[in-house]
């Protein structure tokens, strides 16, 4: 009954415009970009996980800015070349990345160590106190208020 149903492709279109256009596709799509892992460890460490291939220890920033951790990666690569048509060659590479921390971070303990291409931050979180409650008592019983006609 419906065996010649072809299904719809909203990107149909795209894909062989990318394909005439780059020759198989975008040039970014098979990049390596910076991978960023935020988890906590036994509920009372937040840990972020930056992984930054090609960036050194000297290329990278991480601040504090209003209640959040801001980590920058930034490297300049300059070479300049002789025996090519071209005298100077340059590349930049960047990251950025700005991530709330929560509620009773202990913002003056924050260590961040840099291995193998993999920046470690962790954040030691205090245990928040819990809500207090508050006893609801009820209000003295009065008679309701009277009302009187009005007069014109």
């Amino acid at each position: 009954m419906a065996r010649n149903v072809v299904r719809f492709n909203p990107f149909a279109e795209l894909d062989a415009w990318e394909k005439r256009l780059f020759e198989g596709g975008f040039p970014w799509r098979g990049a390596k970009l910076p991978t960023t892992d935020v988890y906590t460890r036994d509920d009372n460490t937040l840990v972020v996980e930056t992984h930054l291939p090609g960036f050194g220890q000297d290329d990278i920033s991480v601040s504090m800015d209003a209640g959040a951790l801001v980590i920058e990666a930034e490297k300049h690569e300059k070479t300049e070349e002789t025996k090519k048509n071209y005298v100077m060659r340059e590349s930049t590479s960047s990251y950025y990345r700005r991530i709330e921390l929560p509620e009773g971070s202990d913002v003056d303990s924050i260590a961040a160590e840099f291995e193998a291409g993999v920046l470690k931050v962790t954040v030691p979180i205090r245990e928040i106190t819990a809500p207090k409650k508050i006893q609801i008592t009820p209000a003295p019983a009065t008679p309701p208020t009277p009302i009187e006609p009005a007069t014109s």
